[in-house]
């Protein structure tokens, strides 16, 4: 008579179970994202069986506790449009460039010390990383002023980089940023303005899908052949922003590269941390 596994162990050499590690990406709304469908099919193409993405939409950041608690084998988050800032007070550890930039988008999840403990996190900004390397291929020597639309947690990440780079840069809002000189409201944006900051990147989400036809209120027909306009907006695949731009002549990229670089960086340090 063949003996009976002991408890723990049965079914699991037919079974080949391994522990899942989950990750995902917070924000709202996230119907415009494709991090979901480019970490499963990561996992798939590298065979790696023992993890998976999901999206988790909050529509309020005082939620993510609950998220924590109610989610195992969490291990890492993408934290997208509106809390890369909102999200730096339930943060234990920042990494440094993320120190410095003040913003965040992505999350190292560890077990707490005791059961039942909240898990430990550890904010970074891969962001920078994405950005600078998506940049560098098409940067030129006139790209020296940069119009950097919007103020959030990305706009810090582009601004850093660009100020590391020797690019100066300029934020444009709809209000008048107090404490900021180097800003310009939209109504202040001429041909004199546009024709001195040959490159233009939009950090908003105005154009992102579904509402395709919007873009920044700027004066397009100033462009000319010697710009580059960079959209952080990857769906659609060229916004309006963009399409006005290549009207022109400018140099146009969108957010896609910085996707992805980024989110490989993410993923490096789910692995090596």
């Amino acid at each position: 008579m063949k003996s009976m596994p002991r408890t723990g162990e049965q079914n699991f050499g037919l079974l080949n179970l391994k522990p899942v590690r989950h990750f995902g990406l917070i924000g709202y709304p996230l119907t415009h994202s494709f991090s979901k469908h480019y970490f499963n099919q990561k996992f798939e193409t590298f065979g790696i069986t023992d993890a998976s993405y999901e999206l988790y939409p909050l529509q309020d950041i005082s939620s993510f506790p609950e998220l924590l608690i109610n989610t195992t084998g969490l291990c890492g988050l993408n934290v997208t449009i509106p809390y890369k800032e909102t999200i730096l007070p339930f943060l234990q550890e920042l990494d440094v460039i993320a120190r410095e930039v003040g913003a965040v988008n992505t999350l190292l999840i560890k077990p707490g010390a005791e059961a039942g403990d909240l898990p430990l996190l550890k904010g970074f900004n891969t962001d920078v990383y994405g950005f600078q390397q998506s940049l560098k291929p098409f940067l030129e020597s006139h790209h020296e002023r940069a119009l950097i639309l919007g103020t959030g947690g990305a706009s810090k990440a582009v601004a850093y980089v660009l100020r590391k780079i020797g690019v100066d840069c300029y934020f444009v809002t709809r209000k008048k940023m107090t404490g900021q000189e180097k800003a310009f409201t939209y109504a202040e944006i001429n041909e004199y303005v546009i024709r001195h900051f040959p490159l233009i990147i939009n950090t908003t989400p105005v154009g992102m899908h579904p509402d395709t036809e919007a873009c920044p209120p700027l004066p397009y027909d100033y462009i000319t052949t010697d710009h580059f306009l960079y959209d952080l907006i990857y769906n659609p695949e060229e916004t309006r922003f963009l399409a006005e731009g290549k009207k022109r002549g400018a140099l146009t990229l969108n957010g896609l590269s910085m996707l992805q670089q980024q989110a490989e960086k993410a993923w490096e340090i789910w692995n090596t941390n």
